[in-house]
């Protein structure tokens, strides 16, 4: 009974409560930076070998069921060989998809005005700030945070509009997908699987790596908040730098819908030609979307359970029925 008690679930605090404990963050000149480009930026057919250097190949190989570090896992005295050989195919692999042009890379990102009101983010035109482009909509953590740390929700990580400052947000959509279904059918027409797989991997791993490079240029470019920054790839991966890119659907904010208001903020699908599915999957499925938070404090979290008195007030500033939200986030009901 003891080791039960231990393990029994804490009570969720009230949503009022949780609001209350939110995070109490900094907002001035030391901590926002305006950004160098405002609005959208398009990068179509971005070349493939820029992003090389970025691939992070360790989901690759934990994909082939090779658990280890990279590149310690080539030098395995047991699993060595066929991890060199798989990582000697990908390299071959990687040459075709670059000089034969197999896959096409494509990007729109772009960064705005904005302020938090409560748990939602009010993104505002670059051009005329009283003119309110969109929303977005966040949840915050209801299990008790111990040690008296923050009950977090992303919209803290923008200052509040009673701050009286003008922070900024950013968004992103990238894809290395365009052109693999023809390889890939290809492939497994001959009954090649082996060959179809490795293509989907690297295409996988090259839209992650996508994602990390344009969010370098981010931070060093187009927003500017880190100009100084020059970090390795490891320390890319170990996520070193400034700044925080959650995506839709994961931990932090676990709603898928608001990837459709991404899509409409930076006409995603017209400048990239990824769109979505019903069930808001991406398509290419090789594509990675997200925002951009700069804060120096932002940081990744697990939203955790959450109680229906938030399901209520999130279907309130949707404008849905409680139902709607509830079936998006059933998962989170505590």
């Amino acid at each position: 009974r003891k080791s039960h008690a231990r393990r029994a679930p804490k009570k969720l605090l009230s949503i009022e409560e949780a609001d209350s404990r939110r995070a109490e963050l900094t907002f001035d000149s030391t901590t926002i930076t305006r950004p160098k480009t405002t609005g959208t930026v398009v990068l179509n057919d971005y070349p493939l070998d820029a992003l090389l250097d970025t691939i992070d190949w360790m989901p690759f190989f934990n994909a082939w069921e090779f658990n280890g570090k990279f590149p310690d896992i080539l030098n395995d005295p047991r699993k060595g060989p066929e991890a060199r050989q798989l990582y000697n195919d990908a390299q071959v692999m990687l040459d075709e998809i670059i000089n034969e042009r197999w896959l096409r890379a494509d990007a729109v990102a772009g960064c705005f005005p904005a302020y938090s009101d409560e748990n939602s983010i009010v993104i505002l035109d670059p051009n005329n700030h009283e003119v309110e482009l969109t929303r977005t909509h966040w949840l915050r953590q209801q299990r008790p945070m111990p040690d008296g740390k923050p009950q977090l929700c992303l919209s803290d990580f923008i200052a509040p509009k009673k701050s009286g400052q003008i922070d900024y947000i950013g968004a992103f959509a990238v894809t290395t997908g365009h052109g693999i279904d023809g390889y890939v059918n290809a492939f497994e027409g001959a009954h090649d699987d082996y060959q179809a797989i490795l293509l989907k991997a690297l295409a996988d791993r090259l839209a992650e790596s996508f994602a990390e490079h344009l969010h370098r240029r981010i931070r060093k470019e187009f927003w500017g908040y880190a100009i100084r920054e020059s970090l390795s790839n490891d320390d890319l991966i170990r996520e070193k730098y400034r700044g925080i890119r959650p995506a839709p659907g994961y931990p932090s904010c676990p709603d898928h819908r608001e990837k459709q208001t991404l899509w409409s903020l930076l006409d995603v699908e017209s400048a990239t030609g990824i769109s979505l599915t019903d069930s808001l999957a991406m398509w290419p499925t090789s594509s990675v979307s997200g925002f951009y938070f700069a804060h120096p404090d932002a940081r990744y979290f697990t939203l955790g359970q959450i109680g229906k008195d938030q399901v209520q007030s999130y279907s309130d500033r949707r404008n849905e029925c409680f139902d709607e939200s509830a079936r998006w986030l059933a998962p989170l009901l505590g």
